[in-house]
């Protein structure tokens, strides 16, 4: 499977969208901080994410929600989970 993913920034308020083959050990490096676009922007907290039996299609959804039309309909599907 392959996975895309949104980290929420508890630091900035800020996403972190990304894409894995593996969910558990990337979320594990993003939360000990090893990966630099988001070591400083720790604490992080997994808000969203979808699985795909194609890379292509994860990868395109990715490269979608990095968009800011992508941001905006995110913001509207996690309304609930961003208020608390």
């Amino acid at each position: 499977m392959f996975f895309v993913y949104v980290l929420l920034s508890l630091k900035d308020n800020n996403f972190y969208i990304g894409f894995s083959e593996n969910l558990e050990t990337r979320l594990k490096d993003h939360y000990e901080g090893r990966n630099t676009s988001t070591k400083a922007r720790r604490p992080l907290k997994l808000i969203f994410y979808e699985a795909y039996q194609s890379k292509e299609d994860a990868l395109r959804r990715e490269k979608y929600f990095k968009t800011t039309k992508g941001k905006s309909t995110l913001k509207l599907m996690l309304r609930a989970t961003l208020q608390l």
